[in-house]
């Protein structure tokens, strides 16, 4: 899209137009300007829209062929959703570009907020699984981070075959064989 000069575009109007003969870009600006001017009352003006910031440079893309002209029209917008809604459907009421007959119709107007909103959605998530992942842990956690702790540091490898066995073993007159370290 070309520059808006608006700070920030809510919506996007996206019309398409066909004429019975060949124009350029600035005929169709021209014709949409011209026919919706005084249609909608002074709070809805395109003209003046434009100056105070609230609808953004016309894009429009052409293409001739066989006589006829056929392309695709774009305007941002940062009025509301309704406001959006009139002056798009005014666009409809454009029937001439220059000499010739045209029709324009409008596809959609597209919520630019949606792509925005997608993205913290997406953003929010991955922040909010980092959170879990390098969370402490709950209290049966620690205690069981602790326990463990405790325990290596408790144990020294006893004979030959390197058994794991309490600090102070060998000065110890009596010893306890059990099958695992939870027997303890």
């Amino acid at each position: 899209m070309g520059k808006t000069y608006i700070d920030t575009v809510k919506y996007t109007i996206h019309s398409k137009f066909n004429v019975d003969g060949l124009v350029e870009k600035p005929d169709v600006v021209g014709a949409i300007f011209g026919q919706t001017e005084g249609l909608l009352g002074e709070e809805l003006d395109l003209r003046d829209l434009q100056k105070n910031g609230r609808i953004g440079r016309i894009e429009v893309n052409t293409n001739n062929s066989g006589g006829r002209t056929m392309g695709m029209i774009k305007i941002p917008s940062s009025l509301d959703r309704i406001e959006t809604a009139v002056i798009a459907a005014a666009m409809e009421t454009v029937d001439r570009v220059g000499p010739c007959d045209a029709k324009f119709e409008i596809e959609r107007i597209e919520d630019n907020r949606d792509a925005k909103r997608k993205k913290i959605i997406d953003k929010a998530k991955s922040l909010f699984k980092d959170m879990l992942n390098d969370q402490i842990p709950d209290s049966k956690e620690i205690i069981e981070l602790v326990r463990s702790d405790v325990r290596m540091d408790e144990t020294v490898n006893y004979g030959n075959d390197k058994l794991v066995a309490g600090k102070g073993m060998e000065k110890s007159d009596e010893i306890i064989v059990v099958e695992g370290r939870a027997d303890e």
